[in-house]
């Protein structure tokens, strides 16, 4: 149900205003309220319409007593600041509400004991299942993921066929992000955000495509030009970018591994009078909506965090509503997708020199 009208005049929505809005029967309202697999996509459509329109929204109350599910879902991140994943909180609010359901963002702020609480804390009692994105746990901290309710795991620390995993191309975006770069005639391609000593995760697995790039190239691997940095902000690119000039090694192009790093990566090269993209060539990652309004526009690899949403809710969904994914799969077995990335180009790099194959 839901109220329309001032504090004094308030009027409930009620499923039987939807059902004669959407020109169904309440049956088929409630069906579409519930997600039940069965109803066609064009009534789904209408009934959401005349949701929409009259402001109608379900009684959790009561649907709670009935099913057992409160119709929250939890999203773990771990920072809201950070462009990429409020962009991809953005878009997993948008797709759960395509299914009727709500999310409550918890921001675990690069704590090793926010992710952990985030999967055993009590706030768990409030929803039905977890889309969960660590970035301080790795490898090790498996068994962290064995919970008594439906997760989805996202991001590239932790690899496990015992639970849900909904993956992203690092390795093959780095791959095509580099290749490019030599494909526009840069001979020195720097990376920016490698984080030493990393076997999984996202920084690891991009520097990792970084390196088959240049080996399937014929390109000589310089140390020199591989350059760390622990946080990937803006002030992080920057300071790197800045001992990498200032040791005097000039690269023609640079991949860095997010595009906040390329966003400061960009400013120190400007800062120390070289020119973007004739003197240094820049690709960034995650396509963030910022990096078209840097000057000159940040070629950028998306990730394909719109798939990466409507994957992981779609999926929770299911595991909710105690449906099997896909037909494909046993009662038991767990899904592992991995979202294609793309190269988005822009203005802060060079024209290729050779057909480029993107």
């Amino acid at each position: 149900m839901a109220k329309q009208g001032g504090a004094n005049g308030e009027h409930v929505v009620t499923m039987r205003e939807v059902a004669k809005a959407a020109g169904v029967s309440i049956k088929t309202v409630s069906n579409v309220v519930n997600d039940y697999e069965f109803v066609s996509q064009t009534t789904r459509e209408k009934v959401h319409k005349a949701i929409d329109e009259l402001g109608y929204t379900v009684n959790v109350s009561a649907r709670n007593l009935r099913t057992g599910q409160t119709g929250i879902i939890g999203l773990a991140i771990p920072d809201l600041q950070m462009p990429y994943f409020a962009q991809l909180s953005s878009l997993v609010i948008e797709e759960a509400k395509k299914l009727g359901l709500r999310v409550i963002v918890e921001p675990t702020l690069y704590s090793r004991e926010g992710e952990i609480d985030a999967l055993h804390g009590s706030q768990q009692a409030m929803i039905d299942g977890l889309i969960y994105s660590p970035l301080e746990l790795g490898q090790d901290d498996v068994d962290q993921l064995k919970v008594d309710y439906p997760l989805v795991l996202i991001g590239e620390r932790i690899f496990t066929d015992t639970v849900d995993h909904i993956a992203t191309e690092n390795v093959e975006g780095a791959k095509r992000a580099t290749s490019y770069l030599l494909q526009t005639g840069c001979k020195n391609v720097a990376v920016v955000g490698v984080h030493p000593g990393e076997k999984v995760g996202s920084a690891a697995l991009r520097y990792q495509g970084y390196r088959e790039a240049l080996e399937e190239a014929g390109v000589e691997f310089d140390e020199r030009l591989v350059v760390e940095a622990r946080m990937w902000h803006r002030s992080d690119g920057v300071k790197a970018m800045n001992s990498l000039l200032d040791s005097g090694v000039v690269p023609d192009g640079v991949v860095a591994l997010n595009d906040m790093l390329a966003s400061g990566v960009m400013h120190s090269i400007q800062m120390h009078d070289y020119r973007i993209p004739d003197d240094i060539s820049v690709i960034g990652f995650d396509n963030s909506d910022d990096s078209q309004y840097l000057s000159p526009a940040l070629t950028s690899i998306a990730p394909g965090l719109e798939a990466v949403a409507r994957l992981a809710v779609k999926l929770l969904k299911d595991r909710i509503d105690g449906r099997i994914p896909s037909k494909d799969l046993r009662p038991d077995e767990k899904v592992f997708r991995k979202v294609a990335s793309s190269l988005v180009v822009r203005q802060s790099t060079r024209v290729p020199e050779i057909p480029a194959a993107i």
